[in-house]
């Protein structure tokens, strides 16, 4: 039994990273579905049946608990695949609330009235899926009062980071970044809401400016497991991680080496 971690692809690696530091004695599984990526421009149905499988298909493997290390899947999907109905002794969560909860300063399970929190102005880079569900906006509303959050689709950067056009993904980046500070041209903090994103994390602070502060989500996800893992002991897991996909494993392998700078070898499945 291991905890599974899924993403449309390498994106989710920034977290697993995180997590794998905060808690090396835990054992991770990691599926990418690679063969439907990228999430982040289909429609919502497509979004959460191609989600809900892949998290039967890790509760199936053996993993109680899976991460959703994916902003679009958590977005559009996880609330509908909790409400549908989770097996006895099975969870799904998602990554972005963690990191909302970082900005507004609230502590996990924290269900007071929304409250004046000292970030003002967020700025949210993110996939057109996930900017169109506005679950980043609903989620800060739950928490803050006064929280002006302006949106920016990234069309394009998950598909470059896919394909291992870097050159063509930072052009895309200040594109991107220079549009929302059109809108925004003063933003106080900036969301990476895809966990594609920290990949090109330089980029988007260089492109922001030093006076911004931006948040990505592997550290603040990594803590947030290690305190669930606390409170729920039984999810952790013992068995044997690795890192499985959909798509060609010999491609995916050679992908992530190039952006992490180590070897992982996937296996098809």
């Amino acid at each position: 039994m291991a905890i599974g971690i899924f993403d449309s692809g390498l994106g989710g690696l920034t977290v697993l990273d995180a997590v794998q530091d905060q808690l090396p004695d835990v054992q991770f599984l990691y599926f990418a579905d690679s063969e439907h990526a990228p999430y982040g421009v289909r429609a919502s149905n497509d979004i959460h049946d191609l989600t809900n499988d892949a998290v039967h298909q890790l509760w199936d493997r053996g993993c109680n608990l899976v991460i959703l290390a994916c902003n679009t899947a958590s977005a559009v999907a996880l609330r509908r695949i909790q409400e549908s109905g989770v097996p006895q002794g099975k969870r799904v969560l998602g990554v972005f609330v963690p990191l909302i909860e970082v900005i507004t300063e609230r502590k996990w399970g924290d269900n007071s009235p929304p409250r004046e929190v000292a970030v003002k102005n967020v700025a949210l880079f993110a996939t057109p899926a996930t900017v169109a569900s506005r679950a980043f906006q609903r989620e800060f509303a739950f928490r803050a009062v006064g929280v002006d959050v302006e949106t920016q689709a990234c069309a394009g950067v998950v598909d470059a980071i896919e394909s291992g056009d870097l050159i063509l993904a930072r052009e895309l980046v200040r594109s991107h970044v220079e549009a929302l500070m059109r809108k925004m041209p003063n933003p106080q903090a900036a969301v990476l809401g895809c966990t594609h994103y920290p990949l090109l994390f330089d980029i988007f602070q260089e492109a922001l400016g030093a006076n911004v502060n931006v948040y990505s989500q592997g550290s603040i996800v990594a803590e947030s497991l290690a305190d669930y893992l606390m409170r729920h002991e039984n999810m952790v897991g013992d068995g044997d991680g690795g890192f499985i996909t959909t798509g060609d494993a010999d491609t995916l392998s050679e992908q992530a080496a190039q952006f992490l700078g180590r070897r992982i070898d996937f296996k098809s499945v």
